[in-house]
């Protein structure tokens, strides 16, 4: 059994990486700055502690997170919590896109550094890891429709935090992945994606678990693939 935290768990992907989590009988600290009822009622399906008022867009958030951790071993963090807001060259709103790259790309940095004593505490017992949900809509190489800069901009800079992380953690034992979800049916989408929420997270998991101190900083697909930055 691991321990392990899901940011942006109250809804979508993290929702559903609670209950997967869950289901193989890991202990999950669910963060989010609101609890959903679909969150409170998976308490009942196994060892789920939820944390609200969680905001990884805030320096304070972070810290306050990490101060209600203690010094509580994590072998396993998922930094899910993201927002986008779709922007044209037209109607460029630079407050919104400064927004996501709070939420998007400065937020899992400052969760990963908040709660790196915790990660360090959980790679005693072999590996840590650090999952980072990105999109390959941040890879600079697979743009071929433009728009979308907050997201786009965001999400590239994540992705260099992750690799950055990933050689900066390698010798504490704590690995990195860049992980695209795919198309997914969420609210994000407006439930407009190609795949499942349950089907995006049990690949997703699967190259968590699959994560070495070998492969860390690799940019993957949830079905196994490698992207290109």
């Amino acid at each position: 059994m691991a321990n392990v935290i899901v940011t942006g768990a109250n809804r979508g992907i993290g929702l559903e990486f609670c209950r997967q989590f869950l289901e193989r009988g890991d202990h999950v600290i669910a963060a989010c700055r609101k609890p959903s009822s679909d969150l409170e009622m998976l308490g009942a399906k196994g060892n789920l502690q939820i944390e609200g008022n969680i905001d990884v867009a805030s320096d304070n958030g972070a810290s306050m997170f990490a101060e209600r951790l203690g010094n509580q071993p994590i072998e396993i963090l998922v930094n899910n919590a993201g927002i986008m807001r779709p922007e044209s060259l037209e109607k460029l709103d630079i407050d919104s896109i400064r927004q996501q790259f709070e939420v998007n790309s400065l937020g899992p940095l400052r969760v990963t550094r908040a709660l790196l004593p915790n990660l360090e505490a959980g790679a005693r017992s072999g590996l840590a890891r650090v999952a980072i949900i990105t999109s390959r809509m941040g890879s600079i190489a697979d743009n071929t429709s433009g728009g979308m800069y907050g997201y786009r901009m965001s999400k590239a800079a994540v992705n260099m935090a992750g690799v950055s992380l990933a050689h900066d953690l390698k010798s504490r034992k704590v690995a990195v992945a860049i992980l695209h979800p795919g198309y997914v049916k969420t609210d994000m989408t407006n439930h407009g994606g190609q795949i499942e929420p349950s089907e995006a997270v049990r690949g997703l998991i699967a190259r968590i678990d699959a994560l070495t101190l070998k492969n860390t900083g690799t940019f993957w697909h949830q079905n196994g693939e490698v992207l290109p930055w």
